[in-house]
């Protein structure tokens, strides 16, 4: 697939994803969403790719949603423009399990979910609606002292989305989450360190490097599988209904791993004070046991 607004790009075992839309300082698109699904999924397939880190182009991260339709932006059946969304039904007659009305920023949200690369979202200037909900399932969100939040859904009719009413309160809380959503007020990034939203505030020039510096640290140290079961173990958990849950799928990882050739790098490399060289892979060498849970459905 061509890409015509994101760039995506490799390098030493990092895939860059970069918004860019500058113009329109990177508002969210059908287009937008169709390529960052379709960026995710060969992130996923490609074992050359251990990190990946999102930023945007020029001054803004994601100004939101592109509000060029005007009063119809969020009614898609009633867009002439996008098809592929309309047909659903209107008022007392729509079809609620029809897969039309699916949220996009949801189904970008839930393919980040389901990547086995850690995600870094590098904040290099205003994230506002859904480029501010599109990183909450991303593992590391750093940003520029210049970023700005902003939860603004209530504030233009609609509610949130993009999953972000079940990420949201796990990152920062119920408390923030419905001060910032019920408010929709934009906040500054000291305020998003301040409640956990982000993990680090730097200088503008001083993002990506800081972003490709964690990139290095996971690309250069660890096993891509073990962080591939780790990064779905962590994310998951937070639904768990009890601990017992969590001890089933560490006891089958340590069981698998411990057999794995991986393990047995890890620990002679660390005996012999070297570099690891990890020989297993993603795309073939996962354990049997993973996937250990079952696919939910849009109904």
């Amino acid at each position: 697939m061509s890409y015509t607004q994101i760039k995506y790009d490799v390098a030493d075992k990092v895939a860059t994803i970069t918004l860019n839309r500058p113009e329109k300082l990177n508002a969210f698109t059908g287009t937008m969403m169709n390529e960052m699904i379709d960026a995710f999924a060969q992130i996923d397939k490609d074992d050359n790719v251990r990190v990946a880190i999102v930023t945007g182009a020029g001054r803004a991260f994601c100004a939101g949603a592109d509000l060029s339709a005007g009063a119809k932006t969020f009614d898609y059946d009633a867009r002439g423009d996008r098809p592929d969304r309309a047909g659903a039904g209107r008022g007392a007659q729509v079809n609620w399990s029809d897969p039309r009305i699916r949220d996009g920023g949801g189904l970008v949200s839930l393919r980040i979910f389901e990547c086995l690369k850690p995600v870094i979202a590098a904040v290099n200037g205003p994230a506002v609606g859904v480029g501010i909900t599109m990183q909450l399932p991303m593992d590391i969100r750093i940003a520029s002292d210049t970023a700005r939040f902003g939860f603004v859904f209530s504030r233009r009719g609609i509610v949130p989305e993009a999953c972000s009413s079940w990420f949201l309160p796990r990152i920062v809380g119920i408390s923030k989450a419905m001060e910032w959503c019920t408010t929709g007020r934009v906040f500054d990034a000291k305020e998003a360190l301040d409640a956990g939203l982000v993990s680090r505030v730097v200088k503008p020039e001083e993002l990506l490097p800081a972003a490709n510096a964690i990139a290095r640290e996971i690309a250069d140290n660890t096993s891509p599988v073990s962080v591939a079961l780790t990064r779905q173990m962590l994310w998951r958990m937070l639904g768990a209904d009890h601990p017992m849950e969590a001890h089933k799928i560490d006891s089958r990882g340590i069981y698998a791993r411990g057999q794995a050739e991986d393990a047995k790098e890890g620990v002679v490399s660390f005996l012999e004070k070297r570099q690891p060289h990890y020989p297993n892979k993603v795309s073939t060498d996962m354990p049997g046991y993973f996937p250990w849970w079952k696919p939910r459905e849009f109904s």
